[in-house]
């Protein structure tokens, strides 16, 4: 059998491998002990494509409720992915994920590249930023600005402080950085290098994209040191070759806490077996040394549990509209059966939590489900003791939104709304930023799982506008519309 066709897979269900049954399977299954009616629901859903968005929303609601409620849902959906995704070896036999055993077997192993960097290493925290580049003082002021409009929460602004006060943290002393998916738009790899680390990378066998990332790593401070094959292409698949990538970590580890960070994507189902496979990874990586540190970032276009000072802010920009608009926008809302303009937060109670939904029904269950597979384990790891990095990244005009027409003309007339759309540039060095203080605060004690996710997030304002991002997201798009025109030509 090929080596495309070995690896983790969604399981052989009649005559094909279904990813509808199998994510709606997992979903259900993660309700099941929680709101056993929810999982009812999803398992009969008639229009799976149509009808995730409303159990995913209904989901996260469910592990707003307690404690419990979510460590239970994150527990449960991470054992029925490994109950039913299953790894294809070598000879076809085909295992449950929970039964795998990640060995190299008669494959050959990698060998191992190192690019060392000539560059001097940038010791203070610059974010690039319209045209500017702010640092000290004014990078203060902005992040001042940024929670005054609403655009990150407070825990945002204090971890990136703490990380300027102590800039010797940025090469992320005494750990190792180990990433998945390193030549991600949004990851960390260019700014930890900058920084000077010294990263072990994994992505795809991709020539173009290891010339760029050999690049990067050549005129950095850091060193870059990758997995290659023995016909001499760099780059491992932790999809088709888990066991391989497994033990090319294994053999290049310093002995000092690892770093693992995972960025992988990819389209459609396939994200879904990444999400699986960086999750088998990170298990057995735990098993080999708790101390390992995890980091993911969350996208905004999701589903999440925030608190009661935000559905509050929320409420009181819908309620500081004017007549004329509140009028105009009555009137819309009527024609349209109540899709446009809808308010922020309506399911929740007066003083209590709320779910800001911005999941965006054209990405897909298989996207959904993926990130919900990472945000589990982010859950069950803090809840396990260890460390966990997992913070929401703002709307950003990174490739895959600037190739999707309608998404890129939302965020081009998102800001009449209250929300900044930010350049990858931007965004790159504040995330990664983020990271290392969290792996240099270490592990955490929260009232509330669900706060992994909110504390500090830097969603963009979407979270505290007055409206259902949602139902205002076509009006957005109108008016982004002209801007893209504009730009193509």
């Amino acid at each position: 059998m090929s080596e495309q066709t070995t690896g983790i897979h969604f399981p052989l269900i009649g005559d094909r491998r279904s990813t509808t049954a199998t994510t709606r399977g997992i979903l259900a299954d993660a309700a099941r002990h929680t709101d056993p009616a929810l999982a009812a629901r999803i398992t009969d859903a008639s229009n799976w494509r149509r009808d995730y968005v409303d159990h995913v929303h209904a989901l996260t609601a469910a592990s707003s409720v307690s404690p419990r409620a979510a460590i239970d849902i994150a527990e449960d959906g991470l054992r029925s992915m490994y109950q039913r995704m299953v790894v294809i070896a070598d000879d076809g036999s085909e295992t449950p994920l929970v039964d795998a055993q990640l060995e190299v077997g008669s494959a050959s192993r990698f060998g191992t590249e190192t690019v060392r960097g000539t560059g001097t290493p940038h010791t203070e925290l610059v974010v690039p930023y319209r045209g500017t580049k702010l640092r000290g003082d004014a990078l203060r002021r902005q992040l001042d600005a940024w929670v005054a409009d609403g655009i990150v929460e407070d825990g945002f602004r204090s971890a990136i402080t703490s990380v300027m006060e102590n800039p010797e943290w940025l090469i992320l002393p005494d750990h190792q950085v180990m990433l998945i998916g390193a030549g991600a738009e949004m990851g960390p790899l260019e700014p930890l290098l900058d920084w000077g680390c010294d990263v072990l990378a994994i992505d795809l066998p991709r020539s173009e994209a290891w010339r760029r990332k050999r690049g990067i790593a050549a005129r950095s401070a850091g060193s870059l040191t990758f997995p290659i094959d023995d016909r001499g292409h760099a780059g491992g698949d932790i999809v088709h070759q888990p066991g391989q990538v497994l033990d090319w970590i294994r053999h290049n580890r310093d002995g000092s806490p690892l770093v693992l960070g995972m960025h992988a994507y990819a389209d459609s189902g396939v994200h879904v077996r990444i999400s699986a496979a960086a999750d088998l990874l990170t298990t057995v990586l735990l098993d080999d040394d708790p101390d390992t540190a995890l980091a993911w970032l969350a996208t905004p276009t999701d589903a999440f549990v925030v608190n009661e000072a935000i559905v509050a802010d929320a409420r009181a920009h819908w309620d500081d509209r004017g007549r004329l608009i509140r009028a105009a926008q009555s009137s819309l809302r009527t024609v349209s059966r109540g899709r446009l303009y809808r308010r922020a937060y309506p399911e929740a109670t007066e003083g209590g939590p709320g779910v800001a939904d911005i999941i965006v029904p054209q990405q897909g269950p298989n996207y959904s489900i993926a990130k919900r597979l990472q945000r589990w384990r982010g859950v069950a790891a803090e809840q396990a003791g260890h460390t966990v990095s997992f913070n929401v990244a703002p709307a950003t005009l990174t490739r895959s939104v600037t190739k999707n027409p309608v998404l890129a003309a939302a965020y081009g007339g998102a800001r009449r709304f209250g929300v900044e759309v930010f350049e990858p540039e931007t965004v790159r060095p504040l995330m990664a930023a983020l990271m290392v203080h969290d792996v240099m605060r270490g592990p955490v004690e929260r009232q509330h799982p669900e706060e992994l996710f909110s504390d500090a997030a830097a969603h963009g304002g979407l979270w505290r506008v007055g409206y259902d991002p949602k139902s205002v997201l076509g009006i957005a798009a109108l008016e982004g519309f002209p801007k893209q025109l504009f730009t193509r030509h």
